[in-house]
């Protein structure tokens, strides 16, 4: 069957959006690479959410997460080989390259906002992934997903932006980035290390596996959205390898690592609705005490030491 997603979605050309239109945009070729990928993506939620059925249900939470990981870049490939979800933004470079110079009335470029929903939406999830396997505390996780964040969305704005301020917007991404590859690769490491050799060496594999793709998107962002130097059908090419390796290979790679670790092991005590009770009951005894004594003394006057319980 013909690709004509093009003809389709034009509004009232190819590339158009409230009566706008980028005359630097994605060719059917580009539209077949991100059916592609779509494809990709959705088998493998369905291969995540499959191999889920093989951990009891308290043992799932990293392939949930990992399946929605792929479950919404699946959803945003779909809306870029379908060319929605983007919008005309004149370049701020002009370049004599025919596939990126456009038409003496119209220098406009077609930028996927769609990729940053899926970015702002999948790469906190990804960092889960990762900080939850090295055992890193809620806070220090919930201010690394804020950074994430603040990257994604100052990435956005300047894709969105016509003049040389977008590189403005590109450094504060980048100071932003730059703090989340130093806890990946430094403070969460160190957690890591400490819960044993198997949850040290996945985390090693998958962090540094991350991190190091993730050096590569501003290189893409910068020759596409940013520098205008490559064509829309390569931008789709670079960044689609990116995320099947972000996303796909390393959701495989994260859930072959955890196939023989207890998310116990890593904070994460989940119970089950048919659990017993009674051992429930008593995990919460020991965390409060004996017979209600939440201060860490027993009935006979000598200090107990109370664990840690993280609750999920």
């Amino acid at each position: 069957m013909p690709n004509d997603a093009l003809k389709v979605n034009a509004h009232p050309e190819p590339h158009g959006v409230n009566g706008q239109t980028s005359s630097i945009g994605i060719t059917t070729r580009g539209s077949d690479w991100y059916w592609t990928v779509t494809a990709v993506m959705t088998v493998a939620t369905f291969a995540f959410i499959g191999l889920s059925f093989t951990r009891p249900r308290t043992h799932r939470i990293f392939h949930y997460i990992t399946a929605a990981i792929t479950l919404v870049a699946a959803i945003a490939y779909f809306t870029m080989a379908a060319d929605l979800g983007q919008t005309p933004i004149t370049v701020q470079f002009k370049r004599n390259n025919p596939k990126v110079s456009g038409t003496p009335t119209n220098q406009d470029r077609e930028i996927f906002y769609v990729r940053y929903i899926d970015w702002t939406i999948t790469t906190p999830l990804l960092l889960l992934d990762l900080l939850l396997t090295a055992g890193l505390p809620w806070p220090t996780i919930l201010y690394t997903i804020l950074l994430d964040e603040v990257m994604i969305v100052t990435g956005l704005v300047g894709a969105l932006v016509q003049s040389s301020y977008k590189w403005g917007y590109f450094a504060f991404g980048m100071a932003a980035f730059l703090y989340v590859a130093w806890t990946v690769t430094w403070t969460a490491r160190k957690h890591a290390i400490s819960l044993g050799t198997d949850v040290s060496r996945t985390y090693m594999i998958c962090g540094v596996w991350t991190i190091f793709l993730w050096f590569l998107y501003p290189i893409a962002w910068g020759l596409s959205e940013g520098g205008n130097v490559i064509a829309p059908d390569s931008e789709a090419i670079f960044y689609g390898i990116l995320d099947i390796m972000a996303k796909p290979v390393f959701g495989a790679l994260l859930l072959w690592g955890h196939r023989n670790i207890d998310p116990a092991r890593l904070g994460l005590h989940i119970r089950d609705y048919n659990d017993d009770p009674a051992a429930t009951s008593g995990i919460h005894a020991a965390h409060h005490g004996e017979k209600g004594n939440s201060d860490g003394i027993a009935n006979n006057g000598t200090t107990t030491a109370t664990p840690a319980i993280n609750t999920v």
